[in-house]
């Protein structure tokens, strides 16, 4: 079946109030194509003032602690994101998997959280180089998705999102027979989860996605949009895969 494409932009921990100006290109290109939907993931101190600037692009977090409220300092929860006009956060990004040990039953409970807040949530799965290499990647991602997948999980609220965290400052690049492959495996994963449900949820690409090569990512089985890292911080970068993902 036909789903929406969505491409989202995750700025990680970079930006300032300054470069919310290219935020104007990134909604104007946004505007002209209708039948996408286009999101940035900002830094928690610019929530706020990104959701302020536009109303032509879905302004969300990186990550939300589970938690309404409570002694967890440094974190924010799904009503702070909610209150500073943010619409959604992404979840169990390989970066806090690795870098902040999180689990799968944290990453759910992150998930669970959004959906009660009333905000969307993009879950990111992924493997690493070794678990490739040793022949468990499909294993190893729809493991993670099993784990990590949200109860009511449906597309109204949730998207998958394939990271190939063993693409990352390796220099091995997944082939499109590669991305297809997992997409397929993770969709098939999602029909023993959710049965039909699994049709409708969103499944994107997150292994460095630009505008040379997004319409050939895009193009592959059960690909329904990107998560950008660094290319989602220029409008000059960003556009061109907003407008790959339009043609498609």
């Amino acid at each position: 079946m036909a789903r929406r494409r969505l491409v989202a932009g995750n700025w990680k921990m970079n930006g300032d109030l300054a470069a919310l100006a290219e935020l104007d290109g990134i909604a104007a290109a946004a505007a002209a194509a209708p039948g996408l939907d286009v999101a940035i993931a900002v830094p928690a101190t610019l929530i706020m003032a990104a959701a302020a600037r536009t109303a032509g692009l879905a302004i969300g977090a990186e990550d939300v602690h589970p938690a309404e409220k409570g002694a967890h300092t440094g974190c924010i929860s799904v009503g702070m994101v909610r209150d500073a006009g943010g619409r959604f956060s992404i979840v169990g990004h390989s970066e806090r998997r690795a870098d902040c040990h999180e689990t799968d039953a944290e990453v759910r409970a992150k998930a669970e959280a959004l959906h009660r807040g009333g905000l969307s949530a993009i879950l990111c799965v992924g493997e690493t180089l070794a678990e490739r290499d040793a022949g468990q990647a499909v294993q190893v991602v729809t493991g993670q998705l099993a784990a990590s997948l949200p109860g009511g999980a449906a597309a109204g609220w949730l998207s998958i999102a394939y990271e190939p965290v063993w693409a990352i400052g390796t220099g091995r690049t997944p082939t499109v027979g590669d991305v297809a492959a997992m997409h397929g495996a993770i969709r098939e994963e999602l029909r023993a989860l959710v049965g039909n449900e699994a049709e409708r949820i969103r499944i994107l690409y997150g292994g460095s996605v630009t505008g040379d090569n997004a319409a050939e990512l895009l193009g592959a089985g059960d690909v329904d949009g990107a998560l950008v890292g660094g290319a989602s911080l220029t409008a000059a970068k960003f556009v061109p895969i907003i407008e790959a993902a339009a043609l498609g």
